[in-house]
């Protein structure tokens, strides 16, 4: 088995196991920001934020949105223990999430998209609630666009109620150019899918094989390999540079919050690097025991 091939098939794998990844956490607590329970370890992680009101750092994980309290340990946010799949940071303390309720929570097994509009303690359901499970997350100058692992789909959305079905394809994450709404990429076991129209088509994919990507400024496009690798290119994806390696092992999560500014979350914790990749020091711990 050749490099290029070995590569496509370890994210197949990764990209089966993510796009399987929906099980529920364990039942809801009445715990606060404030109280001990609300202190835990972290297990499996979907996403990365931070709130540009504060730069405060949310993680959604399978039993809640996580903050680090002051000594830098994981602290609940709010009193939802939901399992939390896509979700990404719109604009101070606004957050939108899909997923799936805590075991015996109410409600249908798919939470379709939810909103909240302080920075993670309360969610309202905006729409597809039993119809939709959005496994990636980007909002990029007013328009919301979500993977739909469910159906399958890229779609997107002004509103958050309203939406416009677009390709259909199996990916694990998106990006959304920062400066240009129609440029939307995908990752796939066949590498990066480009769409140039705003996800309703999108070209053959081609190398590198990346599990997630991120994008925030415009010459700072992200993409993490499935084994940890940091790439970065600066010409909206067209070449790419080795930047550095994530520690801890198989990628869960990617995001930036400036053109040097990384977050990642591996295996073991999240990682934060403020020079672009080059080094990287642990924010929070994850258990090494959860492999989904």
């Amino acid at each position: 088995m050749n490099k290029r091939h070995a590569a496509v098939v370890t994210t197949a794998v990764a990209l089966g196991l993510a796009l399987a990844a929906c099980s529920s956490s364990d039942g809801d607590t009445d715990s606060s920001p404030s109280s001990a329970a609300s202190v835990t370890a972290l297990s499996h992680i979907h996403g990365l934020g931070v709130d540009p009101s504060d730069q405060s750092l949310y993680v959604a994980t399978h039993e809640g949105i996580y903050t680090p309290d002051p000594e830098g340990r994981p602290k609940l946010v709010g009193k939802s223990k939901d399992d939390f799949m896509g979700f990404t940071v719109a604009q101070d303390k606004t957050f939108y999430a899909s997923g799936h309720p805590a075991s015996g929570a109410p409600g249908p097994g798919n939470k379709g998209l939810i909103k909240s509009t302080d920075a993670g303690r309360t969610w309202t359901s905006l729409s597809l609630s039993g119809k939709s499970d959005f496994h990636a997350l980007d909002y990029a100058r007013g328009v919301l666009y979500g993977y739909d692992a469910t159906n399958g789909l890229l779609r997107t959305s002004k509103d958050g109620t309203t939406w416009r079905d677009g390709a259909q394809m199996q990916a694990l994450d998106i990006a959304v150019s920062p400066q240009d709404p129609d440029l939307v990429l995908a990752t796939t076991a066949e590498g990066i899918v480009r769409s140039t129209d705003g996800g309703k088509t999108f070209a053959k994919g081609r190398q590198p094989v990346m599990a997630f990507l991120s994008w925030t400024a415009k010459d700072a496009l992200y993409g993490i390999d499935t084994s940890g690798g940091l790439s970065r290119s600066t010409d909206g994806g067209a070449t790419w540079k080795k930047a550095g390696t994530v520690p801890g092992g198989q990628p869960q999560a990617l995001t930036t919050v400036e053109a040097e500014h990384v977050l990642a979350a591996t295996q073991d914790g999240v990682y934060e690097s403020k020079n672009g990749g080059k080094t990287f020091a642990k924010r929070l711990t994850v258990e090494v025991g959860d492999r989904q």
